[in-house]
C-alpha cells in the first residue's frame, strides 16, 4: 500500500481505539478499506472501517463513524471529515499531507511497493500459436497482454514463468509438412493444377523447401513417405519457431520456456495424467447427449472414455478419446497443464482468444482434479483486434497476400505503439487499432501523450544549467516542499499517490489496462500544469530568481517522471528523453 494510504489507515486505527475504547488486536482480523472515492463530493479518501467493526463494537455504524470522526478532526492531517450512510467516513486532507507525501516518496529507491504475490509460483502461457507460419496481427493482443501480466505479477511478489506451448503434434503439422514437400516438388519443376484442401499457401514455406533442395537435390522424391516425413517435419517446425521467436522479439517479447506437445506425447505424459484421473475414480465409459443446436454431421452416439468434469463445476463431462482411440486435444491439454503443476507452478494462467470461452470450465475442472485443488487455473480472453486506416477496416496484406503479419505492423508503427495500444482497452472489449491515430502527435494518441510527458520533463531538467542552477536531484533533504501549494501541483501529487493502488488492483484482477489508463491520466494532469505555466508565469517550473521554489518544483517533476517510467517499464514501452 502506498505511503499516504498506509499512513491514513494507521490514523484510522489510532482514532478508533481512542474513540471506542477498544484494543488494537481487533484489527488483526479486520481489513478495512482506505481508498479514493469514485466521486469527488465524497472526499479525497474514504473508509468503511465503521461498517467492518460494528459486530465487534456492537453499535450502529453511523454512530461508530461519528465517534471516530470526532477524533479525526482533532488531527492536523485533515481539514474536513464527513460521515455518509450507511457508515462511511470521508476525509479531505491538508495540503501538508500531500507535500509530505511528495517529500517521502522522492526518497524511495523503488516506487512500486506491493507484495500481494508473496512468492506464489505462477505460470503464464501466452501466444502458443501453431508453428505453421509467421505470427499474424491476431496474435498481437494476447502476446502483449500475457507479457505485461507476467511483468506485473513479477513486480508484485509472484515467481513467474513466461511460457509458450508448441502445438507440434497435431494434424496441422502433418499438413504443414506436406505443404513443404509440395513446394519442394515445385522447385524441382513439378506443376500443380490445384493444391490439397489443407495446403498452406504462404510464400514463407519456399525458403524451407529451398533448404531441402540445396541439401538433398531430388533425393526426397525417392524416399519412403515415412522417411521423408521424418526428415521434413522437425526441420520445418524448428524453422517456423525461429520465425515466431523473431516476430515476438520484434515486439520485445522473450518467453522463458518453450514446451513441445510432441515431447509430452512421446514421454507418456498423457497416459500419466489420465491414469491419475482414473485412480481418483474420475474416468468412466459413457455416452454423451447430442450437442445443443445443430448436430454435426459426424456426430454419433457411442461409448466414450469420459472425464467426470461436472464434479468440478463443468457443464458436461468431457471425452478424452476419439473413435480411433487417439487422444482428444483436451486430453493432451490436460497432460500439459498437469506438467506445469509438476514443474512447480501453483497458479496456471492461459491467455486465450475470445473464441476459447468454452474451454475455461473444463480446464478449471481438470486442474482442480489433477492437483487435488493444490493449484488453480484461470484464463483471460482477449477479443479481436480490428486494424483501420483512413477510416477503412484493413483486411488483406499486399505483401503476404494472405493475412496481415505482426511484423508488418511492428515495422510500420513500432513496438511501443503496439504494446501500449493493445492494453488501452480492457482485454474483454473489442479493440480498434487505428494506424492514423497511433502515428499522430496529439492527445488523441495515448502512447505519444504519455511519452511526450516524460520527454517534456527531461527538457525542463535539461534547462536548469542554462539558468545557472546546480541542484542535487539524487537527494532532496534540503528541499522545501511546503512551497508546492498551487492546486495544479497538488493535483499532480494526488494522482501520483494513486500509483501503488493501481498496481495492486491491476495485479490482483489481472487487468493491465489499468496501468495504461493511469499513465494517460497522470500525463494529462502534468500537461495541464505545464499549460498553466504558459498562462501564468508564476507557475513556471524554473523560476530564475527563486532557487528554493525551482528546486521544489523540479522535485515534483522528477517524481512524476519516475512514476511514468515505472509504468512504461511494466508495459514494455520506452521512456524517451526527447521526441521528434
Amino acid at each position: 500500500m502506498t505511503q499516504i494510504y498506509s499512513k491514513i489507515k494507521e490514523i484510522f486505527i489510532e482514532s478508533a481505539i481512542l474513540a471506542l475504547n477498544i484494543e488494537r488486536s481487533i484489527f488483526e482480523n479486520i481489513n478495512f478499506n482506505v481508498e479514493k472515492p469514485h466521486e469527488e463530493k465524497n472526499g479525497e479518501i474514504s473508509s468503511n472501517i465503521s461498517l467492518l467493526i460494528q459486530k465487534t463494537v456492537k453499535e450502529n455504524p453511523i454512530e461508530i463513524a461519528q465517534k471516530i470522526s470526532t477524533e479525526l478532526l482533532k488531527r492536523d492531517e485533515f481539514i474536513k471529515v464527513e460521515v455518509a450512510k450507511p457508515g462511511f467516513i470521508n476525509l479531505w486532507l491538508s495540503t501538508s499531507m500531500w507535500q509530505n507525501h511528495l517529500d517521502e516518496t522522492l526518497k524511495l529507491n523503488e516506487l512500486i511497493d506491493c507484495n500481494i504475490g508473496k512468492g506464489l509460483k505462477v505460470n503464464v502461457e501466452y501466444v502458443s500459436a501453431n508453428p505453421t507460419g509467421p505470427l499474424h496481427v491476431g496474435h498481437c493482443r494476447g502476446a502483449v497482454f500475457g507479457d505485461v501480466i507476467s511483468n506485473l505479477l513479477k513486480k508484485t511478489g509472484h515467481v513467474v514463468v513466461k511460457e509458450y506451448y508448441i502445438n507440434d503434434a497435431g494434424s496441422q503439422i502433418n499438413n504443414l509438412t506436406d505443404s513443404v514437400y509440395i513446394r519442394y516438388q515445385e522447385l524441382l519443376g513439378k506443376k500443380f493444377s490445384e493444391y490439397p484442401e489443407n495446403f498452406y499457401p504462404g510464400n514463407y514455406l519456399i525458403p524451407v523447401a529451398e533448404h531441402f533442395k540445396i541439401e538433398y537435390a531430388d533425393k526426397l522424391l525417392k524416399m519412403s513417405d515415412q522417411d521423408r516425413f521424418s526428415l521434413i517435419k522437425p526441420f520445418t517446425i524448428q524453422y517456423m519457431m525461429g520465425l515466431i521467436k523473431e516476430d515476438l522479439s520484434s515486439l520485445a517479447i522473450n518467453q522463458d520456456i518453450f514446451v513441445s506437445e510432441q515431447e509430452l506425447v512421446s514421454k507418456g505424459k498423457i497416459e500419466k495424467a489420465i491414469k491419475k484421473l482414473d485412480d481418483a475414480g474420475l474416468i468412466y465409459e459413457g455416452i454423451l447427449d447430442p450437442p445443443k443446436g445443430k448436430k454435426p454431421d459426424d456426430w454419433e452416439a457411442r461409448p466414450q472414455m469420459l472425464f467426470r468434469s461436472t464434479e468440478y463445476g463443468d457443464d458436461v463431462d468431457r471425452p478424452l478419446q476419439k473413435s480411433n482411440k487417439e487422444w482428444t486435444y483436451f486430453a493432451n491439454d490436460i497432460a500439459y497443464h498437469f506438467d506445469k503443476f509438476e514443474r512447480g507452478s501453483n497458479h496456471l494462467i492461459d491467455i486465450l482468444g475470445a473464441d476459447h470461452g468454452g474451454y475455461v470450465k473444463r480446464m478449471t475442472a481438470a486442474v482442480a482434479a489433477l492437483t487435488d485443488k493444490k493449484a488453480t487455473f484461470s484464463a483471460k480472453l482477449c477479443q479481436m483486434v480490428k486494424l483501420s486506416r483512413n477510416g477503412q477496416q484493413m483486411k488483406m496484406s499486399k505483401r503476404s497476400g494472405e493475412f496481415i503479419t505482426l511484423r508488418e505492423v511492428v515495422d510500420e508503427v513500432g513496438s511501443d505503439s503496439i504494446r501500449f495500444m493493445m492494453l488501452y482497452r480492457k482485454n474483454e472489449a473489442p479493440l480498434e487499432f487505428d494506424f492514423d491515430k497511433v502515428t499522430e502527435q496529439s492527445k488523441d494518441n495515448p502512447v505519444f501523450y504519455v511519452q511526450y510527458a516524460h520527454a517534456r520533463i527531461s527538457s525542463v531538467i535539461g534547462k536548469l544549467s542554462e539558468n545557472n542552477f546546480d541542484l542535487d536531484l539524487s537527494n532532496y533533504d534540503q528541499c522545501d516542499f511546503s512551497l508546492i501549494a498551487n492546486k495544479y501541483e497538488i493535483d499532480l501529487i494526488k494522482k501520483i499517490a494513486d500509483w501503488n493502488k493501481v498496481i495492486e488492483s491491476a495485479a490482483s484482477l489481472q487487468e493491465p489496462h489499468r496501468i495504461a489508463y493511469f499513465l494517460y491520466e497522470l500525463s494529462s494532469v502534468f500537461h495541464s500544469l505545464w499549460s498553466q505555466g504558459k498562462i501564468d508565469s508564476n507557475l513556471k517550473f524554473i523560476m530564475p530568481d527563486n532557487k528554493n521554489l525551482t528546486y521544489a518544483r523540479i522535485g515534483l517533476l522528477d517524481l512524476t517522471q519516475r512514476t511514468i517510467k515505472s509504468g512504461l517499464d511494466l508495459l514494455g514501452v520506452s521512456a524517451p528523453h526527447e521526441m521528434n
